[in-house]
């Protein structure tokens, strides 16, 4: 798993093997929910293999905000870093195998890479673009129509659009199942 991240990351042996024996392997059958909204988080997840929704509470409502994949890691960053309640779940929808890392050695890792430029910067740039993914969604729920939301994902994402259930994808476009299927078949008869 962490052998493709080697050669992007500018570290001598020893370092490396220092920051990745802090990642702990587990594995999560479909439906496990690695974080409880309003809880505090301590973990950060890595995902080698399964899919990963975001999710709160409307009102009894499930309200799906992000999905992630192979690759990507996943956490409640707000919770995380400020030591507050979690305002969402996070659950996973396939068996996945996961790599998970404790807030004290990721704080301690955070203040190592402080003094690497490069690293610094890369993971600068992987929080901003998280933001950017939050500020994009944020805003083509305001101004796109739920056609072109699924048409964004379908361009976008179409990998979501192949493993997630449709009730979830539904949930994350703000449209019912039976809103996501008129337009599933509109789109075909196109």
């Amino acid at each position: 798993m962490f052998q493709q991240f080697k050669n992007t990351f500018q570290l001598d042996t020893d370092k490396w093997d220092d920051y990745t024996s802090c990642f702990k392997r587990m594995e999560a059958p479909a439906k496990t929910i690695l974080l409880n909204e309003g809880e505090v988080s301590k973990r950060m997840f890595l995902i080698e293999k399964g899919c990963i929704r975001v999710w709160f509470n409307g009102n009894g409502k499930d309200i799906t905000c992000q999905f992630f994949l192979e690759n990507e890691t996943v956490g409640s960053i707000e919770s995380f870093r400020k030591n507050i309640p979690s305002p969402t779940n996070i659950e996973t929808i396939e068996p996945s195998i996961l790599w998970w890392i404790h807030k004290r050695d990721l704080d301690r890792i955070i203040e190592e890479i402080k003094e690497n430029p490069h690293l610094r910067d890369m993971f600068i740039d992987k929080i901003f673009d998280r933001t950017f993914n939050y500020m994009k969604y944020f805003f083509s729920m305001v101004r796109d129509t739920p056609q072109m939301r699924y048409l964004n994902l379908l361009k976008e994402r179409p990998e979501i659009v192949k493993r997630v259930p449709q009730h979830y994808i539904a949930s994350y476009l703000g449209i019912s199942t039976v809103h996501l299927s008129r337009i599933k078949s509109k789109i075909l008869k196109k």
